[in-house]
């Protein structure tokens, strides 16, 4: 029998009691070792625990099933194995369930059903059986990152309130976006500025050619970096041309840094 261990993320008790108890038919081996009520605490108690497997329900308070994985990703201590494997619990219509198709990672559909349990059970224990699975499980979630975003108008100025006075900042002198709670630190060359807007909002406004998001709580205007400096932990820090800080980015979006 396999054994394994896995974190529920469900906000609506009755819905995670329900999974675990299907999963505890479905998959005698399988030991919850943690149940959370929301992203962030799916991503506290990932790391705590350090899971095989994450049920994420896509949409908690504070964090989404995907900015969870995202965060336990990033966050993924280096002596801990193989990131964990995803799957997202979701109530999205059909276009969204053939995306998560697309990709590697698997998902489960509200109200979740035995026959489906079966097989979301069948390929996790094949997958955990085969070899290391951390670079595809990064790849299913840059890919699942990237179609989660909504193509929306992309903005030319950001508004950042000076004083009484509101200054309008061309993208183009931005040298990269980091986020701070409900706001967003807008850096240039020569001052920083604070925006009132969350970076999840601001993302799909921005052009993704131009702006490249390099870690869960930064967005590099691509044109302002020199190097990239591949690191041993499987990082990458990012030199500027005209400020003296250098950017890290994470495992989940290194693989856009590659020598062509």
């Amino acid at each position: 029998m396999t054994t394994a261990t896995a974190l529920i993320a469900e906000d609506e008790a009755l819905l995670a009691e329900n999974l675990r108890a299907e999963l505890a038919a479905a998959w005698p081996g399988l030991q919850v070792v943690a149940e959370a009520r929301s992203g962030t605490a799916a991503v506290e108690l990932a790391l705590q625990h350090r899971p095989q497997v994450c049920f994420l329900d896509i949409r908690m308070p504070g964090m989404t099933g995907l900015e969870a994985a995202q965060a336990i990703s990033e966050d993924w201590p280096e002596d801990a194995g193989a990131l964990p494997l995803f799957v997202f619990v979701t109530a999205y219509d059909q276009y969204a369930l053939q995306a998560f198709e697309t990709a590697a990672a698997d998902y489960l559909l509200k109200p979740v059903t035995p026959e489906r349990l079966a097989q979301c059970v069948a390929r996790l224990r094949g997958r955990l059986a085969g070899p290391a699975t951390g670079d595809a499980t990064l790849a299913s979630l840059r890919q699942l990152l990237t179609q989660a975003i909504t193509p929306v108008p992309r903005l030319r100025h950001l508004q950042a309130a000076i004083g009484d006075a509101i200054e309008l900042v061309p993208l183009d002198d931005i040298v990269y976006l980091e986020a701070a709670d409900k706001y967003v630190r807008a850096v240039t060359i020569g001052r920083d500025y604070w925006v009132r807007v969350s970076l999840r909002e601001l993302l799909p406004q921005l052009d993704p050619e131009r702006f490249w998001q390099v870690h869960r709580s930064t967005v590099v205007h691509i044109d302002a970096v020199a190097r990239a400096l591949r690191q041993e932990n499987g990082t990458v820090l990012l030199e500027l041309r005209q400020r003296p800080e250098k950017l890290t980015v994470s495992r989940v979006h290194a693989n856009r840094f590659k020598a062509l």
